[in-house]
C-alpha cells in the first residue's frame, strides 16, 4: 500500500529534501552528463533551510520556539507546505525528463532552463512565508490571494544569486502558470520554450497536489481552514454582503468532483497536455492522472459519508522539526 508521505511510486519520500533532490540530480545527470546542476542543489538547500525555521529572515519553526512565541507560525500552512513544494518539484522535474525525452516535443531545454524549471517549483508557493519583521499577517495564509506575485518579486532577486541571473524576469512570470489570479493565455512569453516550460509547471502543480494520497483529507482538515484565513471561503461582494463560498471542511470536499473537472479542463486546455509528458517519462502509464481519478471518484463516496468517515488517511506532519 502506497505511504502517505511517499510520491505515486511510493519510492520516494516527499516529506525529505535530500531524497528528492538526489533523484532530481539523477534525472538531470542522465539528460545533461555534462552539465551543472549546482542552480537546482543550491536551491534545494536554501529552501530547506526556509521552511525548517534555519533561516535569519524568516520565522523559525522549530519546538522550542513555538513553545516560547506561541503566536509565531512560520511555515504554517499546512496544506502549502514542504511537502506539496517538493512533490510539485519532483512532477515538474518529470515532466521536463518526459519533455526531453520525447521526438514529438519541441525544441530541447538548456540545463540552464531545467534549472530554472525545478528552481521555479521549489519556490512557486515561496508567498506563503512570512518574514520576521512581518507584525501584520499572523499567519501565511493570509497572503493566499497575493503570495504568487510574493514569489515572483522573490525568484527575480533570488536567481540572480545562483547564478541564473539571466532568467531571473522570465521566471518571475513563469511562476504565474500556477496561479489562477491571471488566465493563463494572458501571461505574455514570447519565447516557445519558455512559454512550454510554463505550461509544464502550470501542471505540475495541479497533478501532483491532486494525485496526493491523502488529497482529500488535506483538503477537508488543512486547505479549508487556509481558504478562511485566506479570505476565500468568504467574500465581501461590493454591496457589502458577504457569500460564503464554503461553508466548512465537508462542503469544500463535496466541490471536489467539479473542482476535478475543471482542473482537467485546464489542464487541456491551457496548459496543452503537458501531462503527458508523464507518461513518457514512466514509460508507458500516466500514474498521476490514474492517482488523480481515484481521487476524483473516492470524493463522491466521502461526501455522501456521514462527517468524514471515509476520510481515514492519516495525513504526514511537516511543520515542526522532530
Amino acid at each position: 500500500m502506497r505511504r502517505s508521505d511517499f510520491d505515486i511510486t511510493d519510492k520516494i519520500r516527499t516529506t525529505d529534501p535530500i531524497e528528492v533532490c538526489d533523484h532530481i540530480v539523477g534525472l538531470f545527470g542522465e539528460l545533461y552528463p555534462d552539465g551543472s546542476s549546482r542552480p537546482l542543489q543550491r536551491a534545494f538547500e536554501d529552501l530547506s533551510q526556509m521552511y525548517h525555521g534555519k533561516h535569519p529572515d524568516y520565522h523559525p519553526c522549530d519546538t522550542e520556539y513555538h513553545d516560547k512565541h506561541p503566536d509565531y507560525h512560520p511555515c504554517d500552512t499546512e496544506y502549502h507546505d514542504i511537502q506539496h513544494v517538493l512533490d510539485v518539484t519532483l512532477a515538474m522535474a518529470r515532466l521536463l525528463n518526459g519533455y526531453q525525452r520525447d521526438p514529438k516535443a519541441g525544441s530541447p531545454l538548456s540545463p540552464e532552463l531545467f534549472n530554472v524549471g525545478i528552481v521555479i517549483a521549489l519556490f512557486h508557493d515561496f508567498g506563503y512565508l512570512r518574514r520576521r519583521n512581518d507584525h501584520k499577517h499572523q499567519h501565511g495564509a493570509e497572503y493566499t490571494l497575493t503570495h504568487v506575485g510574493r514569489g515572483a518579486k522573490f525568484l527575480r532577486t533570488y536567481l540572480p544569486r545562483i547564478g541564473l541571473k539571466k532568467y531571473a524576469a522570465d521566471a518571475s512570470v513563469l511562476v504565474h502558470f500556477t496561479g489562477y489570479e491571471r488566465d493563463a493565455d494572458t501571461i505574455k512569453m514570447d519565447d516557445p520554450v519558455l512559454r512550454r516550460l510554463g505550461e509544464i509547471l502550470g501542471t505540475a502543480d495541479i497533478i501532483a497536489q491532486m494525485s496526493d494520497r491523502c488529497y482529500l483529507e488535506k483538503c477537508h482538515d488543512r486547505l479549508y481552514p487556509e481558504f478562511v484565513l485566506g479570505g476565500i471561503a468568504r467574500r465581501k461582494m461590493p454591496d457589502g454582503q458577504i457569500k460564503v463560498i464554503y461553508k466548512d471542511g465537508k462542503d469544500l470536499l463535496s466541490k471536489t468532483p467539479a473542482f476535478y473537472v475543471n482542473a482537467m479542463k485546464r489542464l487541456n486546455e491551457k496548459l496543452h497536455q503537458a501531462y503527458r509528458y508523464a507518461e513518457t517519462h514512466f514509460g508507458g502509464e500516466n500514474l498521476y492522472i490514474l492517482e488523480m481519478d481515484k481521487n476524483a471518484a473516492h470524493a463522491e463516496a466521502a461526501t455522501s459519508a456521514s462527517g468524514r468517515s471515509q476520510l481515514r488517511r492519516v495525513t504526514p506532519s511537516t511543520l515542526v522539526i522532530p
